[in-house]
Protein backbone atom coordinates (compact mmCIF):
# COMPACT_ATOMS: atom_id res chain seq x y z
CA UNK A 1 0.00 0.00 0.00
CA UNK A 2 1.23 3.43 -0.76
CA UNK A 3 1.09 7.02 1.04
CA UNK A 4 -2.88 7.24 0.07
CA UNK A 5 -3.80 4.30 2.76
CA UNK A 6 -1.82 5.95 5.11
CA UNK A 7 -5.01 8.37 5.38
CA UNK A 8 -8.34 7.42 7.19
CA UNK A 9 -10.86 5.89 5.44
CA UNK A 10 -8.60 4.46 2.56
CA UNK A 11 -8.00 0.74 2.43
CA UNK A 12 -5.87 -0.85 -0.28
CA UNK A 13 -9.44 -1.32 -2.68
CA UNK A 14 -9.83 2.39 -2.47
CA UNK A 15 -6.22 3.43 -3.07
CA UNK A 16 -6.11 1.34 -6.11
CA UNK A 17 -9.36 2.65 -7.39
CA UNK A 18 -7.63 6.18 -7.06
CA UNK A 19 -4.53 4.72 -8.42
CA UNK A 20 -6.34 4.01 -11.67
CA UNK A 21 -7.59 6.81 -12.31
CA UNK A 22 -4.23 8.53 -11.79
CA UNK A 23 -4.82 10.07 -8.12
CA UNK A 24 -1.62 8.68 -7.03
CA UNK A 25 -0.58 11.47 -3.74
CA UNK A 26 -2.34 13.05 -0.51
CA UNK A 27 -1.70 16.17 -2.47
CA UNK A 28 -3.67 14.99 -5.84
CA UNK A 29 -6.55 13.59 -3.74
CA UNK A 30 -6.81 17.03 -1.27
CA UNK A 31 -6.25 19.31 -4.54
CA UNK A 32 -8.70 17.27 -6.80
CA UNK A 33 -11.07 17.34 -3.82
CA UNK A 34 -13.82 14.13 -2.76
CA UNK A 35 -16.30 14.86 -5.11
CA UNK A 36 -13.87 14.94 -8.62
CA UNK A 37 -12.34 11.89 -7.13
CA UNK A 38 -15.74 10.19 -6.79
CA UNK A 39 -16.75 10.87 -10.22
CA UNK A 40 -13.63 10.03 -11.45
CA UNK A 41 -14.26 6.50 -9.46
CA UNK A 42 -17.55 5.98 -10.25
CA UNK A 43 -16.44 6.35 -14.76
CA UNK A 44 -14.65 2.79 -13.45
CA UNK A 45 -17.08 1.34 -11.57
CA UNK A 46 -20.55 2.17 -11.13
CA UNK A 47 -21.01 0.26 -7.41
CA UNK A 48 -19.53 4.08 -6.31
CA UNK A 49 -21.48 4.13 -3.26
CA UNK A 50 -22.20 7.37 -0.56
CA UNK A 51 -20.07 5.52 1.62
CA UNK A 52 -17.03 5.84 -0.65
CA UNK A 53 -17.67 9.82 -1.06
CA UNK A 54 -17.74 10.16 2.31
CA UNK A 55 -15.07 8.14 2.84
CA UNK A 56 -12.90 10.16 0.53
CA UNK A 57 -14.30 13.60 2.05
CA UNK A 58 -13.34 12.08 5.39
CA UNK A 59 -9.75 11.47 4.10
CA UNK A 60 -9.60 15.15 2.58
CA UNK A 61 -10.43 16.08 5.81
CA UNK A 62 -7.65 13.64 7.71
CA UNK A 63 -11.15 12.44 9.70
CA UNK A 64 -13.10 9.28 10.33
CA UNK A 65 -16.23 9.83 7.51
CA UNK A 66 -18.57 9.31 10.44
CA UNK A 67 -17.29 12.25 12.21
CA UNK A 68 -17.77 14.78 8.91
CA UNK A 69 -20.03 17.65 10.28
CA UNK A 70 -23.65 17.28 9.48
CA UNK A 71 -23.51 20.39 7.11
CA UNK A 72 -20.56 18.20 4.91
CA UNK A 73 -22.89 15.00 5.08
CA UNK A 74 -25.86 16.71 3.76
CA UNK A 75 -23.48 18.63 1.04
CA UNK A 76 -22.11 15.40 0.47
CA UNK A 77 -25.78 13.24 0.22
CA UNK A 78 -27.10 16.26 -1.87
CA UNK A 79 -24.66 15.29 -4.73
CA UNK A 80 -24.97 11.83 -4.59
CA UNK A 81 -28.40 12.12 -5.45
CA UNK A 82 -27.50 14.42 -8.29
CA UNK A 83 -24.87 12.27 -10.11
CA UNK A 84 -25.34 8.57 -8.72
CA UNK A 85 -27.41 7.61 -11.90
Amino acid sequence: MGELSKLPNIGKVLEKQLNDVGINTVDELINLGSKEAWLKIKEIDDSACLNRLMALEGAVQNIRWHNLSEEDKENLKAFYNLNKE
